[in-house]
């Protein structure tokens, strides 16, 4: 069957943008990249506040399963091992149900709502069926929505130096370092990075003795952090 074209751009699903940064380099089987894509897209289109896959749902749809295998025990298989390499790559996470008829698993998105209905859906506090929905925690900007609403715009070499101090600095440090920053005028990448580094090499104030005084505000204006800044 040859593909006869794209007719128009209604209807689109959208993709996050780290699932092409971070995911698409690293899947390398195709019954995972699948169930990842249609889990995006069926988890896109649910109104329901925490949105979630069920295992059996995707077996019936047998336009998608048909891809899978020729035979339905072949595409069985094929499905949960394209399931289990998604969830063992934290794209998606999984959890089981108990109903009165046997037990439903169910696949929620490795996200801030996923990680809530999955730890609701352990505890007993939340399932698929009931009125009750689990706490929904803060989310915390990554560093890269933080760098183009503080400092402006990523460029690609930029987003692959933001992704390294993610990975070794807490996400609260850079948040903070990001602030002192913005309050001394200061909208450069290295003078962030230079606040960081000292507060690793150096220690970092857990706030309640720090100072609020002018010569507190100096610190990050002086001395070894005056190259970064333009005078």
């Amino acid at each position: 069957m040859s593909f006869s074209g794209f007719e128009t751009q209604h209807g689109a699903t959208g993709v996050p943008t780290v699932f092409f940064d971070d995911l698409l380099p690293e899947i390398d089987h195709l019954g995972e990249l699948k169930i990842s894509l249609y889990a995006l897209r069926q988890l896109g289109r649910q109104e329901a506040p925490y949105p979630y896959l069920d295992r059996a749902a995707v077996l019936a749809d047998t336009v998608f399963i048909a891809g899978f295998g020729e035979t339905p025990d072949e595409r069985v298989a094929a499905l949960s091992e394209a399931l289990d390499r998604a969830v063992a790559r934290g794209t998606l996470l999984r959890g089981v149900v108990s109903t009165g008829t046997g037990e439903r698993t169910l696949y929620l998105l490795n996200s801030p709502r996923g990680r809530a209905a999955l730890s609701g859906l352990e505890a007993g506090r939340w399932s698929p069926d009931s009125d009750r929905l689990p706490e929904l925690p803060p989310e915390r900007p990554n560093i890269f929505q933080l760098y183009e609403k503080n400092i402006g715009p990523l460029t690609p070499m930029l987003a692959d130096t933001l992704r390294e101090a993610e990975a070794e600095y807490p996400a609260d440090w850079i948040e903070e370092a990001m602030g002192i920053a913005l309050e001394n005028g200061v909208r450069k990448w290295r003078y962030i990075e230079a606040i960081l580094r000292s507060w690793r090499e150096k220690g970092r104030d857990d706030g309640e003795n720090r100072q609020t005084t002018e010569t507190d505000g100096r610190k990050y204006i002086e001395g070894e952090f005056s190259d970064y800044i333009e005078r």
